[in-house]
């Protein structure tokens, strides 16, 4: 089901424009709602590899050299586009994560051009101090580090390329940015509107590929700042292989993070928030909500209120995983294969588990398609 709509030009965006070689590893992108190979891009070479890094290097200085009112105004401009085109940016990056319309159009795009905005306008605000000694003084400049890299997740691409970018940008400097393998598509649209919102060419570029690509980037010399967005272990490389070049390092890493509900709580409401903490994006988000702490006095009300609040509604599906360009949904397709494989025998084992309880109340279909995806599908009669 390669479109227009998702193919993209080529694999990289290099210097200002589309850079395409095939010699790289073929990386298939999979629609997680059917698991349609969408689009296919190629993993950056060494030589791809080596062209957006000299690229950066070289484009940094003339970047650093503009006024930093005037990047701050380029940055509002990408932001401006980004928001009319917040319709076609959602749509894609629906297709790319399998997250729902509903939540594409007002959390991903949307919080992006947020980003550019609000860093565009700290950018001319940013300064250094002129500190009295006595009769003597001492003032501090605040300068670019030089080229940057950034490191996206899979579960948000649109937002962490403009993340990375906006505040690296606003500073003077530069990026090479490393889109996750699963999510290849949304941070070619991000490169696209910063240049065509003035951002000179070199100043932004992206690059495909798994981790072998990302440790190249790391490593290199000429990189003074790595970001990353993932996972604890791939943090803790990332962070030794950046530490032995002495190079600045910013983690966003995944977090459980746990929900405590005493008793005098609005239980309703509560478990309302308990629902949108685990079930939000399928719960691939990085505070995840996976641990709940509820006080032994309502216990009773907190296992039972959720099975009651959890199935009435038409707009809180019954688990099902199924195309979600314009469908209203909480409990979307999973984007990486892991993640709903685990779901998968999860959902199997509960359901195992209630039907022994309830043989009457559940049915549960569970089917395998021919690609690296599974769907299932929960419903009530």
């Amino acid at each position: 089901m390669q479109s227009k709509k998702t193919q993209p030009q080529a694999s990289h965006f290099i210097n200002g424009s589309y850079v395409e070689d095939k010699a790289g590893t073929a990386i298939p992108v999979i629609y997680p709602a059917t698991g349609e190979v969408i689009a296919t891009v190629y993993s950056a070479t060494p030589a791809v590899i080596e062209q957006a890094l000299a690229c950066a290097q070289a484009a940094q200085k003339e970047w650093a050299a503009w006024t930093a009112t005037e990047r701050g105004r380029v940055l509002h401009r990408a932001a401006e586009i980004m928001r009319q085109r917040n319709h076609e940016l959602s749509v894609l990056e629906t297709y790319d994560t399998g997250k729902p319309y509903q939540e594409t159009s007002v959390a991903d795009a949307t919080s992006a051009a947020d980003a550019l905005e609000y860093f565009g306008g700290l950018a001319a605000s940013i300064t250094g101090e002129y500190i009295q000694l006595g009769n003597d003084f001492v003032y501090t400049r605040r300068e670019p580090l030089g080229v940057c890299v950034g490191i996206g997740a899979w579960n948000y691409p649109t937002q962490i390329a403009a993340w990375k970018a906006a505040p690296a940008l606003a500073c003077g400097n530069t990026m090479v940015f490393k889109p996750s393998e699963i999510t290849p598509l949304c941070a070619l649209q991000v490169a696209e509107i910063l240049h065509e919102a003035g951002v000179p060419a070199g100043v932004y570029n992206v690059v495909q590929g798994d981790g072998l690509v990302g440790a190249s980037l790391v490593t290199d010399d000429r990189v003074a700042k790595v970001s990353l967005t993932g996972s604890v272990p791939t943090g803790r490389k990332v962070y030794a292989a950046a530490a032995e070049g002495i190079r600045h390092v910013t983690m966003e890493l995944g977090g459980k993070s746990p929900i405590v509900i005493f008793d005098d709580a609005h239980l309703e409401n509560a478990v309302s928030g308990v629902i949108l903490g685990n079930f939000y994006a399928s719960g691939q988000v990085c505070s995840n909500g996976t641990r709940v702490f509820v006080q032994k006095g309502i216990k009773a009300y907190s296992t039972s209120t959720p099975k009651r609040r959890y199935w009435p509604e038409p707009m809180t599906p019954y688990l099902v995983w199924r195309p979600a360009y314009l469908r209203l949904t909480w409990v979307v397709p999973i984007a990486w294969p892991l993640a709903l494989r685990r779901v998968r025998a999860t959902s199997i084992h509960t359901i195992w588990r209630q039907s022994r309880r309830r043989s009457a109340a559940l049915s549960c279909r569970v089917w395998a398609v021919k690609t690296p995806r599974l769907r299932s599908s929960i419903t009530r009669k």
